[in-house]
Parts: C-alpha cells; sequence; structure tokens
C-alpha cells in the first residue's frame, strides 16, 4: 500500500494534481498543514482517505494541530511541527511522538525535505513542499510511504 505524504502547499494544488497524474491513486493521503484553505479542494481530489492537519498559515482552519494515524500497523504522529521548533531541530518531535506510542513522526514547516532513520525506534520524515520549496536546488518535493500489513514501511523522498 502507499500513502502520498505532502506539506505547504500553499493554497496551490497544481503540483498535488501533477504528482497525483504521475503516481495514480495513493491508498492514503496525508497533508502535513499549510494548505491554506486546500483543506475543502484536497480531499475531492482523491478517492482515498485525508489525514491532515493546521499549519502556521491556516489562520481560519478547522483542522486539529496534530493527528495520530494508524498505517499498516503503524502510529504515525502528524504535525505541521511549529509547535514543536522543528526550525531548530526535531527533539521536541520525537520526544512528543515517543510520549504518544508512535514509530513514526511526520512534519512539514521547514519546507526542506528530511529522512531520519538514525533512531531505530522512530522514524522521522518530512515530506518538504510541494509550492515553495527551501532546500538547495529549490525543487519541489514529496514523501511516499510503502506500507505491508506486516508492518514492513519503506519511504522515499521524490523531487517534480
Amino acid at each position: 500500500m502507499i500513502a502520498l505524504i505532502v506539506s505547504d502547499t500553499h493554497g496551490r494544488e497544481e503540483n498535488l494534481e501533477w504528482v497525483l497524474d504521475e503516481i495514480g491513486m495513493p491508498d492514503a493521503l496525508i497533508h502535513l498543514g499549510d494548505s491554506e484553505g486546500g483543506e475543502d479542494t484536497i480531499p475531492t481530489l482523491v478517492t482515498c482517505p485525508v489525514y491532515m492537519v493546521a499549519g502556521n498559515c491556516d489562520f481560519f482552519s478547522r483542522l486539529a494541530k496534530a493527528q495520530i494515524v494508524e498505517l499498516g500497523g503503524h502510529r504515525i504522529l502528524i504535525t505541521h511541527g511549529h509547535y514543536h521548533y522543528v526550525t531548530v531541530g526535531i527533539r521536541d518531535l520525537a520526544e512528543e511522538a515517543k510520549a504518544n506510542g508512535c514509530d513514526i513522526a511526520m512534519f512539514g514547516h521547514t519546507h526542506r525535505p528530511l529522512l531520519d532513520e538514525s533512531d531505530p525506534e522512530l522514524t522521522v520524515l518530512n515530506p518538504g513542499s510541494l509550492s515553495f520549496p527551501r532546500q538547495e536546488g529549490r525543487r519541489p518535493s514529496y514523501a511516499l510511504m510503502e506500507y505491508e500489513e506486516s508492518g514492513e514501511a519503506r519511504f522515499e523522498i521524490r523531487y517534480l
């Protein structure tokens, strides 16, 4: 099964539509905040379950600031990350995830992709931004999580 993980689309869904055309329909879509009104539009683009959280630019959103999602036997903390000070590191986010029994934490906010699998108990993922990337080369990015019911999960960060 495949989960598509995106963040920081900022009301510009064109690249998300392009990714969906490219990869086909995922089994789940996770949006890690700063959709800026996309919480109404994005679910209409897919036929799979959608998990979304609010970001620091989602001023009038009714979305939660964090959620725990279960996929393929994994307990996943999804959040935008600004409440966890992710611009200075992932320690606070990792502590929150572990305190909630999660083995995966996903966040956005920095507009920079990150896959940290250095902790055997916790994988931390940031797909980067589909609209306003900030990493070197500034290519829009997203992530895929391929997961099996047996509990195995693999992650890949992709660039447009």
